[in-house]
């Protein structure tokens, strides 16, 4: 069934924004991962079971689709010293002081005991620069220029850029303080391994939205838990060509000494690994877990791609430019923004200048192009009526009472033609 909501106002947990802001939305019980994948590629997102499409035009603060090019990635700096400092807490055990949340990519904060009889420190690149000018100054006054004895030869494989599959497999020394193992578990349907950790994944969850949201105790319920982040209407699927795994719906788990300290929520889709949400234990909010999941989440995606081609794709929600907490997401390069008129990718680089005048934009630059899944015919739109599949033109001749064309064609245009043929729309 399909409903509207409207805006009360962005609320810091993401997932709550289709509670929140103006959006179209419906219950799934059941879906494939290309319609899924189709519906997402069409600005939508599910909650649970619950799916849902922000009212970009209407909303005030405008969501929009983002993805990130797995294969092409290269790590920042501010990500290698997200990696580093991970590394560095599993070999030496050394927590780094202060918090930061989880999709922050900010600098974490340093406490300093200030000693005043010392001079104050210099950054490396000063440092450097000095030396520079140091070298440049000596050449003048010796009238040649500086030549080294012994030139280093230039080693081709060591300028090339370490690729994050390699910050993550950096070794640990054999006395590491920390040993820490990713495992991932299907979660719809469970997996005996899901069952198993089922109870400590959720204490895990609970102590974070606490935190972090600052919810009551009572209302990260278990019950809650399960409709958010267990329940899943995608359906596991193999394929000949897909990944070892399969598709559908799955929580990576990350244990530490034995212990889960994080879980990312991921759908494995035919074309992408879509982020769906990341909970982590409040003591290890330092770590910047958020961004570092998120690496693991696109190094993983780089590794399904070797086994199914099309693969190549790390969605990571809605990107939200009115936001300034919220464009961390960009970041993550090189990256594409979903048009919301025409559905369109587009590079985030050529976006944000248009997001910067308006909050909503049209982000396709052709203005003669439209929707290529544009509702073009009612009739062929699929529903399911007292047990029977038929076509919308087959059930509105049978129908008795009020007309509801209306509302199946604002369903239809939101899912597409292609979807509309496909997925069963549920009639009373």
């Amino acid at each position: 069934s399909l409903c509207y909501y409207t805006c009360g106002g962005l609320h810091p947990s993401s997932f709550d924004l289709a509670s929140f802001c103006p959006h179209a939305g419906m219950w799934s019980h059941a879906m494939t991962v290309q319609d899924y994948q189709d519906l997402i590629d069409r600005g939508w997102r599910r909650s649970g079971k619950y799916v849902y499409k922000p009212v970009m035009n209407k909303t005030c603060c405008p969501q929009y689709t983002i993805r990130c090019h797995a294969l092409d990635f290269q790590p920042s700096k501010t990500h290698k010293k997200i990696l580093k400092k991970v590394k560095k807490f599993l070999s030496k055990g050394e927590m780094p002081v202060g918090q930061c949340d989880g999709g922050c990519d900010g600098e974490f904060i340093i406490q300093i005991s200030h000693n005043f009889s010392r001079p104050p420190c210099r950054k490396a690149k000063d440092l450097r620069k000095e030396r520079r000018l140091q070298k440049e100054q000596q050449r003048r006054q010796d009238g040649g220029t500086l030549t080294s004895p012994n030139p280093t030869p230039l080693n081709p494989a060591s300028s090339q850029p370490k690729t994050v599959e390699e910050f993550i497999a950096d070794s640990l020394p054999d006395d590491a303080v920390h040993r820490l193992e990713v495992r991932l578990v299907r979660s719809s349907p469970p997996s005996p391994q899901f069952k198993a950790s089922f109870d400590a994944s959720y204490q895990v969850y609970k102590l974070y939205q606490m935190a972090i949201h600052h919810d009551p105790p009572d209302k990260p319920s278990e019950s809650q838990f399960k409709r958010f982040l267990c329940d899943s209407p995608l359906e596991a699927e193999t394929s000949p060509d897909g990944p070892d795994v399969g598709y559908g719906s799955f929580h990576q788990q990350y244990w530490l000494d034995g212990r889960i300290v994080a879980v990312g929520v991921i759908d494995i889709l035919p074309s992408c690994v879509s982020s769906v949400y990341l909970y982590y234990h409040p003591d290890f909010a330092s770590l910047s877990l958020g961004s570092y999941s998120a690496l693991r989440e696109i190094s993983f995606t780089r590794q399904l791609q070797k086994q199914s081609p099309k693969l190549s794709y790390y969605y990571l929600g809605f990107y939200i430019h009115s936001c300034p907490k919220m464009r961390y997401k960009g970041q993550y390069t090189p990256s594409d923004l979903l048009c919301p008129e025409t559905y369109v990718w587009m590079p985030i680089e050529r976006c944000i200048p248009r997001l910067e005048t308006s909050a909503y934009a049209r982000l396709n630059e052709d203005a003669q192009a439209g929707d290529a899944r544009a509702l073009k015919d009612l009739g062929r739109t699929l529903v399911l009526h007292r047990r029977t599949v038929m076509p919308y033109a087959a059930y509105a001749r049978k129908r008795k009472g009020p007309s509801d064309e209306r509302e199946v064609e604002q369903y239809a245009s939101l899912v597409g033609q292609t979807c509309a043929e496909r997925i069963l729309l549920y009639r009373a």
